[in-house]
């Protein structure tokens, strides 16, 4: 049996163009949540669940993230960053990113969330070659369509009962080996492996949050002092 992976990246290039005016000086994966930044909360329970190699892309306001962030030696693992003239989205950066994150299994999570998903049985998940695990929950009332529906493990197109991708997943490097660099959205490819019975997935349904205006963030913040 292959060894549980220790490598993930967060993901943390975006604007976060609706988040603004907060966002013109601070980069969102930056704003606090209950006093400490996302960011810095991913990484801590990335790290508790035994991820040992992190990368973090960055574009906009990027040298604050990596000012905060550092080598990564205070949470006990190594950080390294994928840094984008302008952000090529998520599938855009994770193609980039492909000779520091290597060519095998990783985690991926977007730094923008807010979440308690137990990450260390995100690395328990067998992969094969060019495959993906995705993480859904319940549609939040801004998504309410949602994005995939479930059917014994495998995650298809959607149906009548819809999730919403939480921004948390398990790739296979080969999952991008055909990907020109550049700019380029992740739904293409997950529809493809839909397509090729390629793309497996769980539902969560513990906490999560996608932090993507002031009023959420203020939301999330009011939540959890209570």
């Amino acid at each position: 049996m292959p060894e549980p992976c220790d490598t993930a990246m967060l993901l943390a290039a975006g604007k976060g163009e609706r988040m603004r005016p907060l966002t013109l000086t601070t980069p969102k994966p930056l704003l606090r949540v209950l006093g400490k930044p996302l960011i810095e909360q991913h990484i801590e329970r990335l790290a508790a669940a035994g991820f040992r190699r992190l990368v973090i892309n960055v574009s906009w306001l990027g040298k604050q993230i990596i000012d905060a962030c550092g080598d990564g030696s205070r949470w006990g693992v190594e950080i390294c960053y994928s840094r984008e003239a302008e952000p090529l989205e998520t599938a855009g950066g994770i193609v980039q990113a492909l000779p520091l994150l290597g060519d095998s299994v990783f985690a991926l999570v977007n730094a923008d969330t807010y979440t308690d998903y137990p990450l260390a049985s995100l690395r328990e998940q067998q992969l094969q070659r060019a495959e993906a695990h995705l993480v859904l929950v319940a549609n939040p009332p801004h998504h309410p369509v949602g994005d995939f529906s479930l059917a014994n493990g495998r995650v298809i197109e959607r149906r009548a009962q819809t999730l919403t991708y939480a921004g948390i997943g398990l790739y296979d490097a080969a999952f991008f080996a055909d990907c020109a660099p550049g700019k380029r959205p992740l739904l293409p490819l997950l529809q493809r492996a839909i397509s090729e019975r390629r793309l497996f997935g769980e539902s969560y349904t513990g906490n999560w949050t996608d932090v993507g205006t002031p009023e959420r963030l203020d939301a999330l913040n009011r939540q959890h002092r209570l």
